[in-house]
């Protein structure tokens, strides 16, 4: 059963963990930050969903490693 839960649902864990232990250390700074801790949770699930969907990555890591290459790899 968990197995099927870490398959499903892998990254939409690791990013909701992720983002609540950011939200702990937000939290002892004060009761307002709540706002910003829902914020962190929600950009959590967002990405872990898109990773369980397979979209592309929010940040295109590899087409920009290209782009830097190509224009930097001159000076090798």
């Amino acid at each position: 059963m968990w197995r099927d839960w870490w398959d499903g649902y892998g990254g939409r864990i690791v990013g909701v963990g992720t983002a609540l232990f950011l939200a702990i250390v937000f939290l002892v700074s004060g009761f307002w930050d709540m706002l910003f801790v829902g914020l962190l949770l929600w950009i959590g699930y967002a990405a872990g969903q898109r990773k369980d969907a397979g979209g592309e990555p929010l940040v295109p890591w590899r087409r920009i490693a290209a782009w830097v290459e190509q224009r930097f790899g001159r000076y090798r």
